[in-house]
């Protein structure tokens, strides 16, 4: 009985040994994962960092040429109030 005892103690100690460096290895993987996530993060956050002055510029030059369509262009006429069928009218049967 001591040694079926000693032997399943073994075993299972090698068992949770084997998890945990399992377990192990994953955590590794999941904070090189997140590292890698955080880099990107930064590399994309300088990115928008710059983009976004050009972006205002942009508005900027959008709305003057709203403008200054708006001073050159004719008047658009009103649509007719009468609305077309495509179909006909309908009749009772």
């Amino acid at each position: 009985m001591t040694v079926a005892g000693t032997v399943c103690w073994g075993f299972c100690f090698w068992w949770m040994r084997r998890l945990s460096i399992k377990q192990n290895f994953l955590l590794d993987q999941l904070r090189d994962q997140g590292k890698r996530i955080e880099k990107l993060s930064r590399i994309e956050h300088d990115l928008i960092k710059e983009v976004h002055p050009q972006v205002n510029e942009i508005k900027e030059g959008m709305e003057e040429m709203i403008a200054v369509v708006k001073e050159n262009s004719k008047p658009i006429p009103p649509a007719p109030g009468k609305k077309r069928l495509w179909f006909g009218p309908r009749t009772a049967k």
